[in-house]
């Protein structure tokens, strides 16, 4: 059994920032690629950030430069930090567990930016 969990999502104020969290009980974390996506009302989902089992980083060209994506194996945790929010970042945004050969899907965190 597999359970994804984020939180931290919330409303914040143009140029706010804002910290989510992703744990995963997953037995392997490590060995888990962990991403974060997000879905706007009427848009497809798409990829924000993810991270490898290696700590290699990938970024949407809208966020790079704004958001980190980071992970702490040892608390089976990967965390999303906004920074410099606008408008446009208000989706709901999910966590994502890749392994190799299941993915695992969060409920997902709203994040609301308000101009």
């Amino acid at each position: 059994q597999v359970q994804i969990e984020e939180s931290g999502g919330g409303l914040v104020q143009l140029g706010g920032s804002l910290k989510l969290s992703c744990a995963a009980s997953v037995l392997t974390f490590s060995h888990f690629k962990m991403g974060w996506y997000r879905q706007a009302p009427g848009k497809q989902r798409e990829l924000v950030a993810d991270i490898s089992s290696a700590h290699y980083v990938r970024y949407a060209d809208s966020v790079r430069g704004r958001f980190t994506i980071s992970r702490d194996d040892s608390k089976k945790t990967v965390y999303l930090q906004m920074n410099s929010l606008k408008p446009e970042d208000t989706a709901v945004y999910y966590c994502q567990a890749s392994g190799v050969t299941s993915d695992y899907w969060g409920q997902g965190t709203q994040v609301t930016v308000s101009s």
